[in-house]
């Protein structure tokens, strides 16, 4: 998971072994920080659900937070709701799909609210977050990382400057993809298809802000 690896540093324990460099180096605490995690459909609940055990503090947000969830903590879209989240947050998990509402949503306002430990981690789509500004903060160090497995341009120009920092770590979309990827689609798709013919819920229904 790409918050413990933030955590514990070990990316800074890879670039130690590429240089076959034996030093120690200090790591950070993940027990009692607070994560938010941005969208609660299935995707943001599991999420939730792996932070379990870890010891931390958790804070969803939501279209509908009348409907609660499984965070500690339950706030909506509005701009207030989220900046007073990020402003207490250390880790910011970006679960929700990609929306006119949700273009941008983290911008330099929303990057500078962050405190300067936080790491940013978007496991949605590229457009959620403002890839000028995010390269603004952490090149200033105003946070501490980001973690993306998807950016906005994608895929990302090998010129572009993410590339080339030490606090970004960058996947190629490829969060989703297991052995066993291809099985799971089809098992929503079949869910799906047994649903409209009961005139049951749909699983991964983006249209409805209600799910999230």
């Amino acid at each position: 998971m790409r918050l413990v690896v933030f955590a514990r540093r070990l990316h800074e324990g890879w670039r130690r072994k590429s240089n076959a460099e034996w030093r120690h180096f200090q790591s950070f605490e993940f027990a009692d920080s607070t994560v938010t995690v941005i969208g609660l459909g299935s995707i943001g609940q599991h999420v939730v659900e792996r932070l379990r055990g870890f010891g931390v503090a958790t804070i969803g947000v939501r279209y509908t937070p009348l409907k609660r969830g499984p965070t500690d903590e339950v706030v909506g879209f509005e701009s207030d709701a989220v900046h007073d989240a990020l402003a207490r947050s250390d880790y910011v998990v970006l679960a929700c799909p990609f929306t006119d509402r949700t273009q941008a949503l983290i911008g330099g306002d929303e990057l500078a609210t962050l405190p300067p430990h936080a790491v940013l981690v978007n496991a949605a789509r590229g457009g959620l977050v403002d890839t000028d500004a995010l390269v603004s903060a952490l090149r200033t160090g105003g946070i501490r990382g980001a973690a993306l497995d998807v950016t906005d341009p994608e895929q990302l120009p090998g010129d572009h400057p993410l590339w080339g920092l030490e606090n970004c770590l960058i996947t190629p979309h490829t969060g989703g993809h297991t052995p066993k990827h291809w099985d799971r689609l089809a098992d929503v798709v079949a869910d799906n298809v047994t649903a409209l013919d009961a005139g049951g819920d749909l699983r991964n229904l983006v249209a409805s802000p209600d799910d999230r």
